[in-house]
């Protein structure tokens, strides 16, 4: 695989990357991040260890990460919105040498170990693409106190591989992107694949429509996204048609993180006349499976598995299921390259999902058709609910109820119930609260739609779901 990032040891003068603070060409990012990289070494930090980054959307934020990276540190990104327990519950179990942020008067209170990235100069180091250690990314801690993924610079270098493969990423192309870069959609894809790839990210530190469309209408050529931020592009696109325009340049929208419901898809499509492709990940394994920039965007499917990524349906044994019916439920196991290592100092954490043979079992449940395309229905510790002697996945009684006109939002949950094991619930967000739905209607639509057994036995308006960071459904809320 040669070099981590290979244009950074021929830099010129083509833009690398932009900030709302600044831009840097591959020139001034690769001496500022060489900068960083000699600062630690300075400071009596040794390679191969762990150095937190404020994970602020900045230039110094990029610098700071690409020379850690560089020098072979293992880089640990902290979200910035981070409430007290959980950051030190992070820090307690990561145990950086320093962090290291953009504003040092933002984290300066909250650990002693801050300190001021300062953008000083000297030549980069070299970084083959190796098995060491490259960053430790926190999971959501929706399962219990996050937990710290090891990810391998191997890892990081042939997942972005594969995906510019799959969505012919080049250094023509331009990224733009209002994510979080503390998790792998954001930094991961974002910064370290434009930079592997060699071409460009335009980070914003806010999601605002306006703003993002006006990038896609320069020089930006693909665009990634969450759900809620195509969502909210769409809404905007409906009351501005120069965003609609906009939204119809670059030649790639992704969407990723969660799954797209396939009324997004067909907004997309009524206003823009293009689609959007989707993708399916995770912090331990990266990106497993994408649809191609080559084939037509899929509604409600996240593609094939990646070039290098081996996949597989199992049983609740964890046995293997045969079956490409697009009916039947079996949890996604993965092998391949970009699988973590492991989580820190949590060996029987790592035990409890990864095998002796490599396979990492997700917990996600997913159907997959004759030809290789998955459908994710969801997790299965909230999203397979056993009802009245039958299994069903959460994710496709919500891809009915979103047909509504009606419904802007809902997560699905099954709550005890003494007759049934588990009763079917939904939980709706409607479009307008002064004129929500009829719950009798929806219940109805799903029996007419699914099988009788699927439809929902109470429906709950809501003002809005809870989500995490990443603006996923944090359903255990719910029940």
């Amino acid at each position: 695989m040669g070099l981590l990032f290979p244009r950074l040891a021929f830099a010129d003068d083509r833009r690398a990357l932009q900030a709302d603070d600044g831009a840097l060409s591959y020139a001034e990012l690769a001496r500022a991040a060489g900068g960083h990289a000699a600062r630690l070494a300075a400071m009596g930090i040794a390679p191969g260890a762990r150095v937190a980054v404020w994970a602020q959307p900045s230039i110094r934020t990029f610098v700071a990460t690409v020379g850690q990276l560089l020098g072979g540190y293992v880089t640990v990104p902290l979200n910035p919105k981070l409430g007290a327990r959980e950051l030190r519950h992070i820090l307690d179990d990561a145990q950086p040498e320093a962090v290291f942020a953009a504003d040092l008067d933002a984290v300066r209170a909250r650990t002693p170990k801050a300190h001021l990235v300062t953008m000083e100069q000297a030549s980069p180091p070299r970084r083959e693409v190796d098995d060491d250690p490259a960053l430790l990314l926190y999971t959501s801690g929706t399962t219990g106190a996050p937990k710290g993924a090891v990810i391998p610079a191997r890892a990081v270098a042939a997942n972005i591989d594969a995906l510019a493969e799959r969505w012919r990423w080049t250094d023509a192309d331009t990224v733009v992107h209002a994510l979080p870069i503390f998790h792998v959609h954001g930094l991961v894809l974002g910064a370290l694949g434009s930079l592997r790839v060699g071409g460009a990210l335009r980070a914003f530190g806010k999601f605002e429509p306006a703003r993002i469309a006006a990038a896609l209408q320069g020089e930006a050529t693909v665009s990634f996204n969450v759900p809620t931020m195509i969502h909210r592009l769409l809404d905007a696109a409906e009351q501005d048609p120069e965003i609609a325009r906009a939204l119809a340049g670059p030649r790639l929208l992704i969407s990723g993180s969660a799954g797209l419901p396939v009324r997004e898809h067909r907004r997309m499509e009524a206003l823009t006349g293009r689609g959007i492709h989707e993708r399916y990940g995770l912090t331990e394994t990266l990106i497993n499976c994408a649809v191609p920039a080559y084939e037509p965007p899929r509604p409600g499917y996240v593609g094939p598995p990646l070039p290098g990524v081996e996949l597989r349906l199992v049983d609740d044994e964890r046995r293997p299921l045969a079956s490409d019916d697009d009916a039947t439920l079996g949890e996604i196991a993965v092998r391949g390259p970009s699988v973590f290592s492991g989580y820190l100092n949590r060996p029987e954490a790592t035990a409890a999902v990864r095998d002796i043979e490599g396979w990492f079992y997700t917990g996600d449940l997913a159907t997959r058709t004759p030809d290789g395309h998955l459908r994710i229905v969801g997790r299965r510790s909230v999203d397979l609910i056993k009802t009245g002697g039958y299994k069903v996945g959460a994710g496709e009684i919500e891809a009915v109820l979103l047909e509504h006109p009606q419904v802007r939002e809902v997560a699905v949950v099954g709550v005890p119930d003494d007759d049934l094991g588990q009763r079917i619930v939904a939980f709706v967000v409607p479009r307008d609260p002064s004129t929500p739905p009829p719950a009798q209607a929806l219940i109805d639509r799903v029996a007419s739609e699914l099988t009788p057994h699927k439809r929902p036995r109470e429906v709950r308006m809501v003002d809005g779901l809870p989500r995490n960071a990443m603006g996923k459904v944090q359903k255990k809320k719910l029940i």
